[in-house]
């Protein structure tokens, strides 16, 4: 399964739409100038994960039924091999792949990440991102410089971040390897 951009910002139109719901609501309820909310609504700006779960929190649907038109079903458990996860386009470079996809009425969003190690990007500043909730990060492989506000971490095999994704953080690869973890939006 996969999704495109176009795709996404139609279905989101036409749910707002069949729901009633004002753009000036939806930018509101998103946090978003109505503006921005409406190039992101048609297409024209491409939008982040966590945008898009705050639409789909306030439209009172899925994520995944945003992401490609198709409802969860299954709601007493869920399985989803290695590899096998919804891909997410959601950063230049990462691989995420979303890990409960077909499970219905999710209390929390689990991603696999493949952060790539970049020679260029060790001596920039780690870009920083913020939504509401919490995120939880486990590393599984490699090293993962994680920055939340001013505070740096670097995160190893078994180590685990858990922080108020409301504050500005962003990560990358560490040490000279591709990173591999588990990203829990809450």
């Amino acid at each position: 399964m996969n999704y495109q951009t176009k795709d996404v910002s139609a279905r989101l139109k036409a749910t707002r739409e069949y729901l009633d719901i004002s753009a000036e609501i939806m930018a509101e309820k998103t946090k978003t100038p109505l503006a921005e909310y409406l190039a992101l609504e048609s297409g024209e700006k491409d939008f982040s994960l966590s945008f898009l779960n705050d639409c789909a929190h306030a439209l009172g649907v899925e994520l995944i039924e945003l992401l490609t038109g198709a409802e969860p079903r299954l709601q007493k458990y869920s399985v989803v091999k290695r590899g096998k996860g919804l891909p997410i386009d959601r950063r230049a470079g990462f691989t995420y792949q979303h890990m409960a996809h077909l499970f219905k009425h999710k209390k929390a969003e689990p991603l696999y990440v493949l952060a790539p190690y970049s020679e260029a990007d060790k001596d920039n500043p780690v870009t920083l991102s913020k939504h509401d909730g919490q995120e939880l990060n486990f590393i599984i492989s490699g090293k993962l410089k994680l920055v939340i506000g001013t505070a740096e971490e670097i995160l190893e095999p078994g180590d685990l971040a858990y922080f108020d994704s409301s504050n500005p953080h962003g990560m990358v690869a560490y040490g000279g390897a591709d990173c591999e973890f588990l990203a829990i939006l809450v």
